[in-house]
């Protein structure tokens, strides 16, 4: 019995998935994909679907294919981009993490049949992308009701970027003061922080001085 789930048993349940997420038809787009960067090489899902989709997809990922964690949400402003000024990106985990059974065991004592790992109890990564036409209105339905790791970051996206989630109850400030004017939302480019067309990514008051590494690039 191995320690740690296989690549193939990942992939072949991601494929699984992208089989049923077929039965949405052309509103949802699926496919395995593979990271390409530092040590996690395993497969993951990504999902490009249609943000009046949203909802219904996340209720069945979550009752039919077991996701039980919301990790990210992150918002994206391309105004250079007419078909596609917004875009709404979120990552879900399929942990497998449940209650251990009533034992007189230790918890490092119960051992899993890691091998014997199959279908719904494979630990999965999601990767879902929602692009939303120009408009000065962004939004896309909440899922904070679904998973609670949705609520604090939904507000993030909306406090920074401006992309609204309707029926997100309670959405507020919470890295901005509370009183920054209505309509003020720092990620949007049009704002022209010093991080957008500005090559100084420290203001070094203190005087320890740019990073090498970080020389001519654009922040």
């Amino acid at each position: 019995m191995g320690n740690e789930v296989s690549a193939k048993q990942i992939l072949s349940a991601a494929e699984e998935i992208v089989k049923d997420v077929a039965d949405f038809g052309d509103a949802v787009q699926a496919e395995v994909r593979n990271h390409t960067g530092g040590r996690r090489k395993n497969p993951y899902v990504f999902i490009e679907v249609a943000a009046s989709k949203w909802r219904e997809l996340a209720l069945w990922l979550k009752k039919s294919k077991n996701v039980d964690y919301c990790s990210m949400v992150t918002g994206i402003h391309w105004p250079e981009k007419a078909d596609a000024t917004w875009q709404v990106v979120v990552h879900l985990l399929r942990t497998g993490v449940v209650n251990p059974p009533v034992t007189n065991k230790r918890v490092h004592e119960i051992k899993v049949d890691i091998d014997g790992l199959a279908g719904n109890s494979v630990p999965m990564e999601f990767e879902i992308s929602m692009s939303i036409p120009d408009t000065r209105e962004p939004s896309v339905p909440s899922v904070a009701d679904i998973w609670v790791g949705a609520d604090w970051n939904e507000k993030e996206t909306w406090d920074l970027v401006g992309i609204n989630f309707d029926g997100h109850v309670g959405m507020r400030r919470v890295l901005l003061p509370h009183d920054s004017p209505t309509g003020y939302h720092p990620l949007q480019k049009q704002h022209k922080l010093r991080y957008h067309d500005f090559n100084e990514m420290y203001d070094d008051p203190q005087g320890f001085g740019r990073k090498p590494e970080d020389s001519g690039r654009v922040k």
